[in-house]
């Protein structure tokens, strides 16, 4: 629009000049035939056919020199198609003496002319300022994504150190609980007991029987409240983590985990221990070079995956020592394991139900 409100302007100072022809169809039909070369050059822009309209143009100036009066409108359509030297053909009109042009014709060429050269230089300006400012806001944009994307992994990793350092505090507690209280409530257990069977007086046996009963469920709860400590205290990706290390000499390791933290112990230990011997096997037997490993935890069951990239088409036999713990560590937890070797590699599945 900018560009045509320009043209505009152009074109009027083109048409006082032609008004002072002395035919009266002529300027018409240049006007008639500028307008449209214009327009063409215009809805062509950037095309070969469009530069070669322009030229002719100017070409046609020297043959019928009341075109030289729109030169103005061609100049700044041939500097918006950044090619100026097009419209050089035009200024030999100024080399002929009978051209039939008056001298205040080609002073309004002239004005028509720097007009159009102070336009053009005011909109390569502009746009330039546009290009500058629109490349300052992609970066600025770009620096903006990059910072959101390194304050969320420093917002992860003070997560993952909390979770960390509260696991770590969880595991301390249990240590304590067991090497103190549980000590001592052992010790208590044992003397209450040997009152017990030392006692002669039928009136303390009861309290003494009480004593030791309470004792004994003080000592299973503790127990149990250790054991749920330790069991909590477990990270099961790190586990996973610690496994796969032992494989990266040999195999290219890759973990997707997506399993909340609320998990039974009794699964971790299960899936840690599938993994550990999976990774040994894969170890020992496999000729593969990539290692996947795939843990998930779906509404109603964990999903456990184990592949590498090995051939293997001999049949399996689950009567190894390997394979049958990893069968009764799935079988412990009420789950499920499957062995499944191909040409493309190895896979174990496995999948536990939710309790």
């Amino acid at each position: 629009m900018n560009r045509i409100l320009d043209k505009l302007a152009l074109l009027l100072i083109c048409v006082i000049g032609l008004f002072f022809s002395g035919s009266a169809a002529g300027p018409v039909i240049v006007l008639l035939c500028s307008v449209i070369a214009s327009s063409s050059v215009q809805l062509l822009s950037g095309r070969r056919s469009a530069a070669v309209i322009a030229f002719l143009f100017a070409a046609a100036c020297p043959v019928y020199p009341l075109f030289f009066c729109m030169l103005p409108v061609m100049l700044y359509d041939s500097l918006c198609e950044k090619k100026w030297w097009l419209c050089l053909p035009a200024f030999l009109v100024l080399f002929f003496t009978n051209t039939g042009i008056t001298s205040l014709q080609y002073c309004l060429t002239a004005a028509g002319t720097a007009a159009a050269l102070i336009i053009h230089m005011r909109i390569s300006s502009l746009e330039k300022t546009v290009s500058n400012l629109t490349a300052l806001r992609d970066k600025v944009t770009e620096t903006n994504l990059q910072l959101s994307h390194q304050n969320s992994l420093l917002a992860d990793a003070q997560d993952n150190e909390i979770r960390l350092a509260t696991l770590r505090e969880r595991n301390r507690i249990a240590r304590e609980i067991h090497d103190n209280v549980g000590h001592m409530l052992t010790r208590s257990l044992l003397q209450s007991g040997a009152l017990l069977i030392i006692n002669k007086d039928e009136q303390l046996k009861e309290p003494l029987t009480s004593l030791r009963d309470t004792l004994d469920t003080a000592m299973t709860s503790i127990r149990e409240s250790v054991h749920n400590l330790h069991d909590d205290s477990v990270d099961l990706k790190k586990l996973i983590l610690e496994s796969l290390s032992a494989a990266e000499g040999k195999f290219r390791t890759e973990l997707e985990f997506d399993v909340s933290e609320n998990i039974a112990g009794s699964i971790k230990f299960c899936i840690a221990g599938v993994v550990k011997e999976s990774v040994s096997n894969a170890i020992k037997h496999s000729n593969g070079s990539e290692l996947h490993v795939i843990v998930r935890e779906h509404p109603v069951f964990y999903q456990l995956m184990i592949e590498d990239n090995g051939s293997c088409t001999e049949p399996v036999k689950e009567s190894g020592i390997g394979l049958k713990n990893m069968k009764e560590r799935a079988e412990s937890s009420g789950g499920r394991i499957t062995f499944t070797p191909s040409q493309d590699g190895f896979r174990v599945f496995m999948t536990i139900p939710k309790k």
